[in-house]
């Protein structure tokens, strides 16, 4: 589920770059723009931190169980 949302984030943010780089929203809603794409560059910073820990935590798991052997 979490895959979904960052996967979506990733998606919108390439709308709203795309939309800038062609020069498709006005001065107007750039701020708005703006802001939504670091809500959405927020979102999937912390999805990624969450799943380094989740690999380091599995890995670190993984280390602990060979020592016992």
């Amino acid at each position: 589920m979490a895959e979904t949302k960052y996967n979506k984030a990733i998606k919108r943010l390439e709308e709203i770059i795309e939309k800038i780089e062609n020069e498709e929203i006005d001065v107007d809603e750039l701020s708005e723009k703006v802001k939504e794409a670091v809500e959405l560059i927020t979102t999937c910073k912390e999805r990624i931190e969450k799943a380094e820990m989740e690999v380091k935590r599995v890995v670190d798991d993984l280390g602990e169980e060979g020592e016992k052997k």
